[in-house]
């Protein structure tokens, strides 16, 4: 009988063993598996901040074009044009401005226009196009044309197509 007994608690003992041990291993392929789902889950949280702090770029640049929306009172692309370059004190530069056409869109009116300038040195230029980057209205340029001035090499004729955009 005592043997019997012992043959038991043997047994008790290799089968509690046996279950700790496939416990400790379903315990460690969990770990496991949580390992990597914490990476995962760490490099799409970078991920997310990237996405984030490019959302909030955009999100300035937005503003701010939609606040350049209401700031000024300009009825077209001429005057648009006119208020640059007297601003830059460049007006006797601009030779001609020319209306390309108007086209209405989903919340306002597109319209552009060829202008030309002529006899610009590189630091008037850079102002002209600074002037109209940073204007207080929604003047963007479609296409630039620069070459050298035929009668001094140094001077500069720009010839620019201008897109003006104004809320209906």
């Amino acid at each position: 009988m005592r043997g019997l007994l012992k043959d038991r608690r043997f047994t008790y003992f290799v089968a509690g063993l046996a279950v700790v041990i496939i416990a400790a291993i379903l315990a460690g392929r969990q770990l496991s598996a949580e390992r990597k789902e914490l990476k995962l889950l760490k490099e799409q949280r970078k991920e997310m901040l990237i996405l984030k702090d490019e959302f909030l770029s955009l999100r300035e640049r937005v503003t701010a074009v939609e606040g350049k929306k209401n700031l000024t009172n300009v009825q077209g692309v001429v005057q648009a044009v006119d208020d640059v370059f007297s601003s830059a004190g460049l007006k006797d530069k601009l030779k001609t401005v020319k209306s390309a056409g108007r086209r209405e869109m989903k919340d306002g009116f597109e319209e552009e226009a060829d202008i030309s300038i002529e006899k610009v040195n590189m630091n008037e230029m850079v102002n002209i196009l600074y002037r109209i980057e940073n204007a207080p209205m929604i003047l963007t340029i479609r296409k630039a044309t620069i070459k050298k001035s035929f009668e001094n090499p140094e001077l500069l004729n720009i010839s620019l197509v201008l897109s003006f955009l104004k809320q209906k």
